[in-house]
């Protein structure tokens, strides 16, 4: 590991430790050259599949845009960051576990959906109304008895 203060190539690691979710390891650093101290992280790297639009364009995966659109349908409700992570994480593991190279934008709008019904019924609501596109209030009336029920 290179020390960023100096750029020396010789680095000693003096503390490790595990994150609490266990997601990553904290290691502690000491530059041999000039005795300056950094933190690195150590996280696995994973490869999401590529994200196949309605009209055909194939995007890079991205968290940010995922949870973006969650948080938007959530804007004002009473569900907590924590939970917000959790549901954005059963979803990337839904699509890595898939183990495909490519997906269809649908499939992500559908397990987004489903873990907002989970979370939060009017999130929900919102979110199925734009992703849907609804054409009539009739369409819209049965999603709102689906969720009733």
């Amino acid at each position: 590991m290179k020390c960023p203060f100096c750029s020396h190539s010789e680095t000693q690691v003096v503390e490790t430790r595990v994150s609490e979710d266990g997601d990553f390891i904290r290691r502690r650093r000491r530059c041999t050259a000039c005795e300056k101290r950094f933190t690195t992280y150590e996280r696995p790297d994973v490869t999401f599949p590529s994200i196949v639009k309605k009209d055909g364009r194939r995007i890079e995966y991205e968290r940010a845009k995922l949870q973006a659109s969650m948080n938007l349908a959530l804007r004002k409700r009473p569900v907590s960051t924590e939970q917000i992570d959790s549901a954005i994480e059963r979803i990337e593991e839904k699509l890595l576990s898939l183990a495909l190279r490519e997906v269809p934008s649908g499939r992500i709008g559908e397990l987004v959906m489903r873990e907002l019904k989970k979370l939060d019924k009017v999130a929900y609501v919102r979110f199925a109304s734009v992703y849907r596109s609804f054409e009539d209030i009739d369409e819209f009336k049965t999603l709102v008895d689906e969720v009733r029920r």
